[in-house]
C-alpha cells in the first residue's frame, strides 16, 4: 500500500483514504497479536461491556446492531470462557445484567499490551517529529470521533419511531 503526499490543508476525503489504509495496516499488525480465543464479534461484546459495564442484553443488542438470539449466543460463549458474568438485576429479577469478569479484563489488558508492542515496533521506525505530529493528529481524531459517537447516541432511534 502506498501513501502519497498531500497538500498542506488536505480535504477530509484525502485524509479518510489514508486513515482507512492505516486502519487496514493496524488490522494486519493486530492480527499478529491475535485475539484468540475471542472472535471479532466476541471482541465487540467485551469492549462494549468494558465501557458500559452492567448493561442488559437489549442494550448490548442495540450497541452491536444485532438480534437478541445472536447476542445471547455470543454471551453464552463468553460466559463459558469465563470472560463475561451474568447477574440478576437488583431492581428487576427478570432482567440480567452483563459484566466483564476479571478474566475478561485480564484478557483485554494482555491483548492491548501485545498490540502496543506491535505498534511500538512500527513507531520506532518513524522520525520523532513525525511521531509527535501523528500523536497530535490522533488525539484530535479521538476527540472528534468521541463527540460524533456521543451525538449519535443522543439522537432518537429511527427503528423505534
Amino acid at each position: 500500500m502506498t501513501v502519497t503526499a498531500f497538500r498542506p490543508h488536505p480535504e477530509p476525503v484525502e485524509v479518510a483514504r489514508v486513515t482507512a489504509t492505516a486502519g487496514e495496516l493496524l488490522e494486519v499488525l493486530w492480527g499478529r497479536a491475535s485475539t484468540a480465543p475471542a472472535s471479532a464479534s466476541q471482541m465487540r461484546v467485551l469492549l462494549t461491556l468494558e465501557h458500559q459495564d452492567g448493561i442488559n442484553l437489549r442494550t448490548l443488542c442495540d450497541a452491536l446492531s444485532s438480534t437478541p438470539p445472536s447476542t445471547s449466543r455470543l454471551c453464552d460463549r463468553l460466559v463459558a470462557a469465563g470472560f463475561v458474568e451474568r447477574v440478576a438485576s437488583a431492581a428487576n429479577r427478570r432482567e440480567v445484567r452483563l459484566h466483564l469478569s476479571s478474566r475478561g479484563r485480564a484478557f483485554l489488558d494482555d491483548l492491548r499490551a501485545r498490540r502496543e508492542h506491535q505498534l511500538q515496533a512500527v513507531l520506532a521506525l518513524m522520525p520523532a517529529g513525525e511521531r509527535a505530529a501523528l500523536l497530535q493528529g490522533l488525539e484530535a481524531f479521538c476527540r472528534a470521533a468521541a463527540l460524533q459517537i456521543h451525538d449519535n447516541a443522543q439522537q432518537p432511534d429511527d427503528r423505534t419511531a
